[in-house]
């Protein structure tokens, strides 16, 4: 087909980014752009479009990160997203090839986890016992909110590691965080003002934009969410990362933490607490759940096994306050559970039979190793390069003395084989730009840690001697 070149939206209420994001989404998801296309090249687009080539490549990052759109270094962007492939008859030229994944040397992505040390024999072994003919009423539909035995389980998990005090009734198990967190949205009301950590975690701010709630940016310090600029918005709820916020590593401080409860009290206002990799914290004793303090029922938890297990087990969960049970009961006690009940049970037994703790107790202390073999390699480049964030999770942010914004630094490293991610990217409010770059080790095998840290700090020790040398 002819080049795609997208025309948006005129509601100037909206981002520029976000008017460019969502006519290529749409594209993507009517056909208009199909499996394999390629899309303009930033250059190009900026021509057509009279902006700046920042806006395109903000865009272009974000279908990236939600799969729509595949980069492969020095070709461009290409189309992923489709429903059926195409194919060609014996003897012709195929019109459009089938577009592999790209190849990184080293993938530094906040979301990738440890494979190799999955414990994937007990997996198997309880997945077996679930699979058997005394089961055979799994085959049936369970209850709306996840089947009893793994709600008990999760209930127990987070009194003793998250001191949450919840029950079983009050456990709603969901097919991950972005099925669950608008499912909570319309539970707290037909609508509202949902308050968003700035920086935080992407999809919230698309969700609100699907849903009644409006999005409200609060800004984010070494503190955590500056609840004094909260107060100053009509915010009916609150999404926070508290234990380790969500991009820049910050912990929520004691004050700050019993400003939001009191904000949430006075308010009437709702908090959600994403604990989504509380498990691993290596500095000090676990910070406690939030909902654990809360006196006053306003704290809704959440939380996933994606990094504590594996992402594509998508099974996460959230704990509602008890008045909010027979709200649940009216409004969606009819719909059906989104995770598969086999998944569920066999889930239920790798915890009775004490493989999660275990599994968890050893992953925390292998990234631990991870964590100590970045500092002592980022020491040489303490200069130019230093690291944040790194008291808890899978992540830490590089901030970089360099004259290159991070989104820069980000497509100059993507273009040598290394996958690395900009802060910037999880921005709302963009005014300001940052050389601040978010490294996740996670799924770095330890082995390869060395080598894989010595190619990027040496590599982004050199754009920082650029700026010295005015380059």
């Amino acid at each position: 087909m002819e080049l795609f070149l997208p025309h948006l939206s005129t509601d100037s209420s909206m981002p520029l980014y976000e008017r460019l994001y969502r006519a290529f989404r749409e594209a993507i998801l009517t056909g208009q752009l199909a499996e394999g296309e390629k899309l303009p090249s930033k250059r190009q687009l900026a021509d057509y479009l009279s902006i700046s080539q920042t806006t395109i490549e903000t865009t272009y990052h974000q279908l990236v990160d939600e799969g729509y759109v595949i980069a492969l270094p020095r070709k461009g962007y290409f189309v992923q997203n489709s429903t059926e492939l195409i194919r060609s008859t014996p003897g012709e030229q195929p019109a459009r090839q089938e577009l592999e994944a790209p190849s990184y040397r080293y993938d530094f992505h906040p979301g990738k986890i440890d494979l190799a040390h999955f414990p994937l024999e007990q997996w198997r072994k309880c997945a077996r016992d679930v699979l058997s003919d005394r089961n055979r009423e799994l085959l049936h539909l369970g209850h709306p909110q996840g089947d009893l035995s793994l709600r008990q389980q999760i209930a127990t998990y987070l009194y003793q590691s998250r001191g949450v005090r919840c029950t079983p009734e009050q456990v709603i198990i969901g097919s991950g965080t972005e099925q669950l967190l608008p499912f909570l949205l319309r539970l707290m009301g037909d609508a509202g003002v949902l308050a968003v950590e700035d920086p935080g975690y992407s999809l919230t701010h698309h969700f609100s934009q699907n849903s009644a709630y409006q999005a409200v940016p609060i800004a984010v310090d070494e503190e955590g969410m500056k609840v004094s600029e909260l107060r100053t918005t009509n915010a009916t709820a609150a999404y926070i990362t508290p234990a380790h916020q969500f991009p820049t590593g910050a912990i929520l401080s004691a004050s700050r933490r019993n400003q939001l409860l009191k904000w949430a009290t006075e308010t009437g206002g709702y908090i959600i607490e994403d604990d989504y990799d509380s498990e691993f914290r290596y500095v000090g004793m676990p910070i406690p759940a939030l909902q654990g303090f809360d006196t006053n029922n306003r704290v809704i938890y959440l939380s996933t096994f994606s990094k504590s297990l594996m992402p594509s087990l998508r099974i996460a969960y959230a704990v509602i306050p008890s008045h909010l049970l027979d709200v649940y009961r009216r409004q969606f006690g009819h719909y059906a559970a989104t995770v598969p009940r086999f998944d569920q049970a066999t889930l239920t037994q790798f915890m009775e039979k004490g493989y999660f703790e275990k599994h968890v107790n050893r992953m925390r202390k292998l990234y631990k190793r991870k964590l100590d073999i970045l500092r002592k390699i980022g020491e040489p480049y303490a200069e130019w390069l230093s690291i944040s964030g790194d008291q808890a999770g899978m992540h830490v942010v590089i901030d970089c003395q360099t004259h290159f914004t991070g989104e820069q630094l980000r497509t100059k490293l993507a273009e040598i084989g290394i996958r690395i991610s900009a802060l910037d990217h999880y921005r709302i409010n963009r005014t300001t730009v940052s050389s601040k770059l978010l490294l996740g080790f996670g799924g770095i095998p330890e082995e390869k840690m060395e080598p894989a840290l010595n190619d990027l700090f040496e590599q982004l020790a050199e754009y920082c001697i650029q700026k010295e040398a005015g380059t």
